[in-house]
């Protein structure tokens, strides 16, 4: 056993019988590497990422490299769920150093915590043109043996470009009126990108990326450009069809490796299920097509018997491989689906379901529908028969640690499904989940990153503020208890004096006062997840659009300034940042009620509970006073109210 047994990440965890030296991230390593004048090698990645599974097997638990390793260098392990200010450091360093980036994560440094080399994935020995690591790891060593002063200098200058990095482009763009045009060439980009045949933007690999398609309805719903809703309808029906999603035990993996949505990538990430969930429970919203409706009900059983905490929060993801091979969990033969069915509804199935003996992957077949009509072929007993029939096979690993951040995506897809759907039992899911973070992630006004087995993270991250901002937002929205928009307000206000930056806008991912790395990085790109720094610009929006309060028009102008400059160069890559600014200046309709008597004021808030944005008042205010002495409700709709009614009908 190494370092690593003590910890909770589930990641690390897989690594402390490794014969490797590995040192949790933290100042002991550090020390270790500059008294013995040692490099760091520090590497990133997660409990289900399979090619972290593959260098583990190959390397870490190699007693060769391991010797190597333990020798010549200090070894660091992160987990960067856990720990995303590593990782969004070390991953800029990456990308800028190779042009793209993934984990496993491979960083060689300096006892500073410089970087002076930075890769990925690296077999134990050289192949298909990819260095091998041990090779690798000789030729740094005899480098800082003799070219030491070399890889330091090289080490600094790259720390200094990437804090260069970081500050271009802060001066921004002044008018607030320039979103109108990001959104409109965001629409055009992603028309230029869809693939009209099987949905989706651009090439294999096809990420569902959701908020893309939410900014596509949005977008829709105020421009009427019908090709938008046809662009979002094609790809969640295609999706649907696919490999990606898990037609027997539902839910989707985190991105199909083909361009039709066939071979999945087969982990299951519970943000990807989260925000999949309010995708097409907004679709189901616009077309009424029950097609979404199944999709979103499917997905959210998934997340109920699989993915759920029995004090309610949601755990992080499932792993990819079964027995260490990737999907291995998820295929069948025909004779393996007529034997648990039977010959004629297996036979049926089988046809269903693309089931061949041919195989659709590695000779084995991915139940799918994307040659088929419709998405739901039913077998509802068969596909009940074949989970249970599954779940004999050698068991997923679940990474269970609870992340305040995933776990605030899933509450607002739950909330916004009870709405839309009239199912009271996921609001209930919904409201498990934030006692469950208030309890065991939050302290008064601060919240934590993780929990699991009851340890928890010391401080949370910007997502874990703006992502949990707003599920309260929309908790409030589906119920209008004033509790929820209190906790937003309060974390927002912590928010706002622990990240965000007063001088150019922009909130940081770390706290001010946090541990002091080489970099302290503001995320603004909407990828697999939109970034705090969009979702914070939405927050601070619905809090202004709510409360009428000027306390946010400050950090909201800096912030849509700072935004601004940061989306327009990357035309699809801010998304959920453009559904904010239509959020902006297409508010929808908000209800102010002014009740006869506060005694009233619960029935009213049942009254108004899943009827979109409202406010309850206390008392009559000069702008808003009863009429005839009786309840009133004032209705306003994109910057334009009504006369008060004492009806809502």
């Amino acid at each position: 056993m190494n370092r690593l047994l003590n910890e909770t990440s589930p990641y690390l965890l897989q690594h402390a019988e490794n014969p490797v030296d590995w040192y949790p991230w933290g100042e002991e390593a550090f020390k270790k590497a500059k008294a013995e004048d040692k490099p760091v090698l520090l590497s990133v990645g997660y409990s289900t990422c399979h090619w972290c599974h593959v260098m583990a097997h190959e390397s870490f638990e190699d007693l060769k490299v391991a010797e190597v390793l333990n020798r010549e260098y200090v070894c660091v392990k992160v987990d960067k769920e856990e720990r995303p200010d590593i990782d969004s450091i070390y991953m800029n360093v990456l990308t800028a150093l190779t042009g793209s980036g993934g984990w496993p994560m491979t960083i060689i440094m300096d006892a500073a915590g410089n970087p002076f080399f930075a890769g990925t994935y690296f077999p134990k020995t050289g192949r298909y043109g990819i260095p091998g690591f041990i090779d690798l790891l000789e030729a740094v060593t005899e480098k800082w043996k003799t070219q030491k002063n070399d890889l330091i200098h090289s080490a600094q200058r790259i720390t200094s470009h990437i804090n260069a990095r970081n500050e271009q482009g802060k001066d921004g763009v002044s008018s607030e009126n320039h979103g109108g045009s990001l959104c409109e060439n965001a629409v055009e980009y992603f028309k230029s990108a869809y693939d009209s045949k099987y949905g989706g933007f651009g090439g294999a690999p096809k990420f569902p990326s959701p908020h893309n398609l939410l900014f596509l309805m949005s977008y829709y719903k105020t421009a009427k450009d019908k090709d938008c809703l046809a662009m979002v309808e094609k790809t969640l029906e295609q999706m649907a069809k696919g490999g990606i999603f898990d037609h027997i035990g539902f839910g989707f993996s985190r991105y199909s490796t083909d361009d039709q949505w066939l071979v999945p990538h087969f982990e299951k990430m519970l943000y990807d299920n989260a925000l999949l969930i309010t995708a097409y429970t907004s679709a189901y919203e616009v077309t009424k097509n029950p097609l979404y409706k199944n999709v979103a009900e499917k997905i959210i059983l998934y997340v109920k018997r699989e993915m759920t905490h029995p004090d309610g929060g949601f755990y992080s993801a499932q792993d990819a491989d079964s027995d260490g091979v990737e999907g291995k969990y998820y295929v069948f033969t025909p004779n393996e689906i007529v034997a648990a069915l039977g010959e004629k509804e297996g036979n049926a199935f089988n046809e269903a379901y693309d089931i061949t003996k041919r195989g659709n992957f590695e000779g084995k077949s991915i139940p799918n529908r994307i040659n088929a009509p419709v998405f739901d072929a039913g077998f509802l007993d068969a596909k009940n028969k074949l989970y249970e029939y599954r779940k004999t096979r050698a068991a997923l690993h679940k990474d269970d640690k609870i992340l305040t951040a995933w776990n605030a995506l899933m509450i607002p897809a739950l909330s916004c499904a009870s709405v839309v759907f009239g199912e009271s039992g996921y609001l209930h899911m919904a409201e498990k989940a934030v006692d469950f973070i208030e309890k065991n992630l939050s302290e008064n006004k601060s919240l934590l990153a993780s929990w699991r087995d009851g340890r928890r993270s010391e401080s949370g991250f910007l997502d874990d503020y703006a992502f949990y901002i707003y599920a309260q937002l929309k908790m409030y929205q589906a119920t209008i208890d004033d509790r929820y928009l209190d906790r937003a307000k309060t974390l927002a206000q912590t928010a706002i004096a622990d990240y965000f930056d007063n001088e150019d806008g922009g909130f940081f991912l770390s706290p001010k006062g946090g541990e002091e790395l080489i970099s302290r990085p503001k995320e603004s790109y909407d990828g697999a997840m939109p970034s705090g720094n969009s979702v914070m610009a939405m927050n601070l929006i619905l809090l202004h659009f709510l409360t009428g309060g000027r306390e946010w028009e400050h950090a909201l102008n800096k912030q849509i300034r700072f935004m601004n400059a940061q989306a327009g160069g990357v035309l699809g890559g801010h998304s959920f940042y453009l559904l904010s600014l239509l959020q902006k200046d297409f508010p929808g309709r908000k209800i102010i009620a002014v009740p006869a008597d506060p005694s009233e004021k619960e029935s009213v808030r049942l009254q108004l509970s899943g009827k979109g944005w409202a406010v309850i008042l206390d008392r009559e205010t000069d702008e808003y006073k009863r009429k005839d002495g009786k309840t009133t409700f004032y209705i306003c709709e994109n910057h334009v109210c009504r006369p008060p009614v004492n009806e809502l009908d």
